[in-house]
């Protein structure tokens, strides 16, 4: 559920239409790490125990009342910033005395993975219709564990399916996220998950952010909590632990209070005081610790206070104790009175690869990263955090843990535009152009006249960082030509910390957006992400990467269609009338030996508005839902060394 670039406004108190936009709940070395966080730990209680367990999918009945949640309100991200030109506009991206990476890389396997149309019948159609997916990805053991807001599903290397479509909810044993009976019945929203393999212990990970909501109204009711479940066995259709972590950080359930606000007085100043919001989690592992990051924003105000990072003990919370100690590093004014956001945690091919110490990147040209993130941009910057957290005293009683960090110069980014896409049929946009049509779904015409919209192309958050070949391989959007472009990171690792390499990836004339770097631990590997732009529907795209810089773009599939999805049309705007067409948050890469595994959002449908409004309407014969046609596609590819000095 990432802000991209604003803060949210405050929580929709009602739901007011049938569809409501969901909420998104991204050279040389500077001087010596900053001030260190402090360190709080406490005790958390295994909370029972998730399985795969399948339900049947429900009936495709089109639009049903409601077909969203009641959401956090948000503005668009704000501008896209100074162009930033490096690349020239070239296919292949560029690092300084780069001759480009000696990669060989193969594609073995593509395949669709989950889609719109899955997540929204799953659990007999008690779901609702999300954008985005925020799609993560891991792999080992034979097994690929998928998952998207609000769904998850194992499958082999072969991409057989070995699991039915699961839904979030039912997963982390709670009710269904909305039964439509009268009165109708809500469920906590669960979101934004991702997912590890652990490859020296065989132990699957997953995390995600659940929300507590009232059960009558659907209306968030202030505490939330990180859901995380560990897998007993080395099979992730098994059996798995599960621990809930509460991060509203209000002084209650045992979380510190981090004066969090509620509204602004008329000088636009936040005040009152509630419960916070662990917004945007991801994970990363050592060799002896597990992690979770999130950014924490005041869950029903408009500041942004800090991320929070959590470490666990890996020998603790893999055996399935009855109860895991958790340590909490709050950054809120560590980078010289400014705040961490979105601290990405490394994972790596071989988790025992860094030793006892976690490494982390993160950027700063987002509003969150200044002040209290209430003053909006845009903003660029040159620099680049690295933190870093030894955890060699993880599994005593009273472990002695320090967070700190380095700031290292990079090349200047700074937030992207939105990202066009090739025009083609968008159906449920001439359905709403169309009275009779509107009027069937919404049950009232669309006063505004609804085109074809570009897609959010992130912010500048760092996305997936990997630790591979003692190096960070990071990533972000910026943008690039007057496009959505991306900036890569290679940076070594040490006492003082320096860029190995740094350059940009783009297409002429099109947007790469979302990467993630999977490298093996040779130092090779590939970058995935979207492709889209006025030649491609959204696709999904990768390019070769090692420390000799990235390639050129490659498609691992075709888009079929345009995004035609409800968040980017004006009826269903929060407020009516404006957009945020959603897309991402983040795609996801896992590395197995010298196979890497890349996954991202792209559209494998499309269809016409007579074959739209066709039984059952607005399925396009069982390839998308009414309201959305998103989907996700899997691919395997092996990398190797090609000659010369890794």
């Amino acid at each position: 559920m990432p802000m991209h670039g604003r803060l949210r406004s405050r929580i929709r108190a009602a739901l007011t239409s049938a569809a409501i936009l969901l909420p998104a709940l991204a050279v040389t070395t500077a001087a010596s790490p900053l001030t260190a966080s402090a360190a709080s730990t406490r005790m958390i209680s295994a909370s029972g125990t998730a399985h795969f367990i399948s339900v049947a999918e429900g009936k495709d009945n089109g639009v049903q009342n409601p077909e969203a949640r009641p959401s956090i309100a948000e503005p668009g991200s704000g501008g896209a910033g100074p162009n930033v030109t490096e690349n020239g506009g070239g296919a292949a991206g560029t690092g300084e005395g780069s001759g480009g990476p000696r990669v060989n890389s193969k594609l073995l396997l593509t395949f669709q993975g989950l889609n719109h149309r899955q997540q929204r019948l799953a659990n007999g159609g008690n779901q609702f219709s999300v954008e985005p997916p925020d799609q993560g990805l891991c792999a080992g053991n034979g097994f690929v564990l998928e998952t998207v807001n609000d769904v998850l599903r194992v499958f082999d290397y072969a991409g057989n399916p070995l699991s039915g479509v699961v839904d979030l909810n039912t997963f982390y044993g709670y009710p269904p996220a909305v039964k439509r009976t009268t009165p109708r019945v809500f469920g906590p929203f669960v979101t934004d998950p991702s997912c590890y393999y652990d490859p020296t212990t065989q132990r699957w990970f997953h995390v995600v952010l659940t929300l507590d909501v009232d059960s009558k109204s659907g209306h968030f009711l202030g505490p939330n909590h990180l859901d995380i479940a560990v897998s007993q066995t080395s099979n992730p259709t098994g059996s798995w632990t599960i621990y809930r972590l509460p991060v509203q950080d209000d002084g209650s359930q045992g979380t510190p209070d981090h004066g969090c606000t509620t509204d602004l007085d008329k000088n636009g100043n936040p005040i009152g005081h509630g419960p916070c919001l662990g917004d945007y989690p991801h994970l990363g592992l050592n060799a002896n610790a597990f992690f979770v990051s999130t950014n924490e924003y005041s869950f029903f105000g408009f500041d942004y206070h800090g991320a929070q990072v959590y470490a666990f003990s890996k020998k603790a919370i893999e055996s399935g104790a009855a109860s895991v100690a958790v340590t909490q590093f709050d950054t809120h004014g560590l980078d010289n009175g400014n705040s961490g956001f979105t601290l990405a945690p490394a994972t790596s091919p071989n988790s025992n690869a860094g030793g006892r110490t976690e490494w982390f990147l993160s950027s700063n040209a987002a509003d969150e990263a200044h002040g209290n993130g209430v003053a909006v941009g845009p903003r660029t910057s040159n620099e680049v955090l690295v933190w870093r957290l030894n955890t060699s005293s993880i599994d005593r009683p009273s472990p002695d843990l320090d967070l700190s960090h380095d700031v290292v110069n990079v090349k200047r980014y700074a937030a992207p535009p939105p990202s066009d896409q090739e025009v083609g049929s968008a159906p449920l946009k001439d359905c709403l152009n169309d009275v009779p049509c509107a009027t069937f779904l919404n049950g009232e015409p669309d006063p505004f006249l609804e085109t074809e919209y570009a897609l959010d192309s992130s912010d500048t958050r760092m996305l997936q960082t990997t630790f591979a070949a003692g190096k960070l391989w990071g990533a972000l959007d910026t943008i690039l030509n007057g496009k959505a472009g991306i900036e890569f990171f290679e940076i070594r690792v040490g006492d003082e910390p320096d860029v190995a390499r740094n350059g940009f990836l783009g297409l002429t004339g099109q947007n790469l957006t979302y990467p993630a770097i999977g490298v093996t631990r040779a130092g090779v590997g590939v970058v995935a992400f979207t492709v889209a732009g006025s030649n491609y529907f959204p696709s999904a795209g990768y390019a070769n990467i090692d420390g000799h810089g990235v390639g050129a773009v490659q498609i691992a599939k075709l888009g079929s269609g345009p995004a035609d999805g409800f968040s980017g049309y004006k009826y269903y705007g929060n407020p009516p009338g404006t957009t945020r067409p959603r897309w991402g948050d983040y795609g996801a890469t896992a590395v197995v030996g010298n196979t890497v595994w890349i996954a991202s959002e792209m559209i494998n449908q499309t269809c016409t508005l007579a074959q739209y409004e066709s039984s059952p309407f607005g399925s396009c014969g069982g390839t998308r839902t009414a309201l959305a046609n998103w989907s996700t596609e899997i691919s395997s590819l092996t990398v190797t060394a090609r000659g010369g000095d890794d």
